[in-house]
């Protein structure tokens, strides 16, 4: 199995943020006000690439690695249910902004996906060196 990191920095990392991308484009390119810079749902799509990501790539590695595989499963399926539930609460908070706070949001999608890459960084990084060796 052989994994480089600028693969997961093309495949992965950049793919992911292409909603952020996107929507900051978007918003160089519109009249003012008509487009936020930034978006928690953006944040929480990033989120959900990298830890897919995590999860499809741990599928390739060999048995005697079982017992950290399982534990960053497990994380990455955490992550999953958490950026789940902060996108069911945008959608919420779209149709009733008045139930939820979207600086919070904001913040908390921003913060986990920070947390996300850090993580997927280090299983990464890991599986590239189980690679080369």
């Amino acid at each position: 199995m052989k994994f480089s990191k600028s693969k997961w920095l093309a495949y992965t990392f950049l793919v992911g943020l292409l909603p952020v991308l996107t929507r900051l484009l978007a918003w160089a390119n519109t009249t003012t006000g008509m487009v936020s810079p930034i978006a928690a749902s953006d944040f929480v799509a990033f989120g959900l690439v990298l830890h897919v990501s995590v999860i499809n790539e741990l599928e390739h590695l060999p048995g005697k690695e079982k017992e950290w595989k399982t534990i960053q499963n497990g994380t990455s399926l955490v992550f999953v249910a958490l950026y789940s539930s902060l996108y069911a609460l945008t959608i919420i908070g779209e149709k009733n902004a008045s139930l939820i706070d979207a600086n919070v949001m904001l913040r908390s999608s921003m913060i986990l996906a920070m947390v996300s890459t850090l993580l997927s960084l280090s299983v990464f990084h890991r599986v590239s060196k189980l690679g080369s060796k």
